[in-house]
């Protein structure tokens, strides 16, 4: 008797993950390597990128790219090359980003510049050289957006974060319908607080109080990286075939208070 396909399987497809040096884009990686793909990953650091490809099932078979996705210029290099060696791409997850607890106050046009410059013009750039027919699938895939849920609900200190994540999330839905046509889905999730390196630099980790106020908001506790990979593996998957445009919320009930 044959066994049935898995749906939730990523064999024999070419997966692109960004920010794969530490937190949700490495478990991202990892775990997009355990559901059987070819995984490219990519980060500015060399040696952190190497920890990840250690953790990864069959380190041997995936490929790393040392890159700043602030360089606009060299994401189409680095994507054609990755075509070139690798065949033509099935998916990817753009986790790069960064967060900040910043004031309205504080907040000046250059601080506003680089946040949307980092957390939307260097995803949308690196989706643009992705999707090129030259290098993308001809039967369709998957692009996944890492957006948080401050891009839906507010925050003290959080309007610089908020509006590049609400950004994403917006964009999303109109590239879904843009890409349809190839069978391209296009889809965000939007995490709550998940226990990162990035998450324990935070304002919230500075004090047990704080910290405990944060805690108290998410009533199922705060996320793992593992939580947020295993969503983006199924929006990568066959089992998600019929979503695109969407934002998948991952929060432990933020949302439900």
């Amino acid at each position: 008797m044959t066994e049935p396909n898995n749906p939730f399987s990523l064999e024999g497809r070419l997966i692109l993950v960004t920010g794969a040096s530490s937190g949700i884009g490495r478990e991202c990686a990892i775990a997009c390597s355990k559901a059987g793909a070819t995984v490219v990953i990519l980060g500015r650091d060399p040696s952190r990128l190497n920890e990840t490809l250690a953790l990864m099932h069959q380190p041997d078979r995936h490929i790393m790219y040392v890159s700043d996705l602030l360089e606009f210029d060299k994401a189409e290099g680095i994507v054609k090359e990755c075509v070139m060696q690798n065949g033509r791409i099935d998916g990817l997850i753009n986790c790069a980003g960064i967060s900040t607890t910043l004031p309205l106050n504080a907040i000046s046009p250059e601080k506003t510049q680089h946040f949307f410059e980092t957390n939307v013009s260097g995803p949308l750039n690196l989706t643009k050289h992705v999707i090129k027919i030259s290098n993308f699938s001809l039967t369709g895939g998957s692009i996944v957006f890492i957006s948080s849920i401050m891009g839906l609900a507010g925050e003290n200190g959080k309007t610089l974060y908020s509006l590049t994540k609400g950004a994403l999330i917006s964009a999303v839905r109109s590239m879904a319908i843009e890409l349809a046509k190839r069978k391209i889905r296009v889809n965000s999730v939007s995490p709550g607080v998940v226990d990162t390196p990035m998450s324990k630099s935070a304002v919230y980790n500075k004090d047990e109080e704080s910290f405990q106020r944060i805690l108290a908001l998410h009533p199922l506790g705060l996320g793992m990286p593992e939580d947020v990979a295993n969503a983006c593996v199924f929006l990568l998957s066959d089992a998600s075939r019929w979503i695109t445009g969407t934002n998948l919320v991952l929060d432990g009930g933020y949302l439900a208070r």
